[in-house]
């Protein structure tokens, strides 16, 4: 593989990993505070069909992108009401919530634009565009560097760079604020926090609604930058992949930036099968390329990465004890 082929599949991988990171660090909050959600493929899904359908409809990614939050946070207040108002099974209200998502964004779609439960493409304002960074041209003539901060670090939607920023963002809030050290809390001894005097309902809605904007976001990353619209069943398992991430990073967020990029690699990877036969001099079929985030996701979860303790209180709704 020469440099030019390893610097386009390297800001492929950027953008690949952009929707896993963002779903990646929704579960971290939510499972941190006690909440396992399986829903996060539906949240991405719905945000996804919300966002394409509204910047179809208005010609704006920026009204896209609020649908697709809002769109999301719907989906998990519901998942909210039912794991941890009406103390639910976790598992399967996200489940359920997969399902509703796989059917309505078709459904929807298609009442909408008559094109097969797909959006119109989308183009001009209604996309998020990459960005030139500052000091590209200056660069442009220096040896490596230079291709390499032109292809990989810039030309990158405004998503990408606020992805990336989430995970500072999110070490900082988790594990250096009060905020954080309840959140915590919650997830490994939610009796505590409660003998604390601090309300254990309030603080898993509030990791809820900071899953449901990062969902919301990665959806509409996938529907107005990534691609150009909203399609069936788009989001492919991302969510799924992103739970698997999370286990993989022992729900840690810097972690979770390197979990994450290795699944978009292997994403990227997939795309390029003339890479994959001129490095190994052999052809592999194209299903078995596609295949490879999937089965990753299963070696995670058999526990061939090491062991990965989730927090204690995780799955297990909260009463209050009188």
């Amino acid at each position: 593989m020469d440099y030019a082929t390893l610097i386009e599949v390297l800001g492929s991988t950027l953008r690949l990993g952009t929707p896993l990171l963002l779903a990646c660090l929704a579960g971290l909050y939510s499972e941190r505070a006690g909440i396992f959600d399986i829903g996060l493929e539906g949240k991405m899904l719905m945000a996804a069909m919300a966002s394409g359908a509204v910047a179809a409809l208005t010609g704006s990614a920026w009204l896209g992108l609020g649908a697709g939050i809002v769109a999301s946070l719907i989906f998990a207040m519901i998942h909210g009401l039912a794991s941890i108002t009406f103390r639910g099974n976790q598992l399967i209200s996200g489940v359920a919530l997969n399902f509703v998502a796989s059917g309505a964004t078709v459904l929807i779609a298609q009442t909408l634009f008559h094109q097969g439960g797909r959006t119109p493409p989308l183009s001009g304002d209604a996309r998020f565009h990459g960005i030139a960074l500052p000091g590209v041209e200056a660069l442009s003539s220096v040896p490596w560097l230079g291709p390499f901060y032109a292809k990989v670090i810039s030309g990158h939607s405004l998503l990408v760079y606020l992805a990336l920023a989430a995970v500072p963002l999110t070490w900082w809030l988790l594990f250096r604020t009060r905020f954080g050290l309840r959140l915590r809390a919650v997830g490994e001894n939610p009796e505590s926090v409660d003998t604390a005097g601090v309300s254990v309902i309030r603080l898993r809605y509030t990791a809820l609604v900071l899953t449901g904007v990062l969902c919301g976001i990665a959806g509409a990353y996938m529907a107005t930058a990534l691609q150009a619209g909203f399609g069936r069943e788009m989001t492919a398992g991302r969510g799924y992949i992103a739970l698997a991430a999370l286990i993989f990073a022992k729900w840690r967020p810097w972690y979770a930036l390197g979990a994450t990029m290795l699944f978009g690699f292997l994403q990227a990877i997939a795309l390029r099968p003339d890479v994959i036969e001129g490095t190994l001099h052999m052809k592999i079929p194209v299903p078995a390329l596609d295949a490879l985030p999937y089965i990753l996701t299963v070696i995670v979860l058999a526990g061939f990465v090491g062991r990965a303790i989730p927090p204690r209180a995780g799955g297990q709704p909260y009463v209050k004890e009188r």
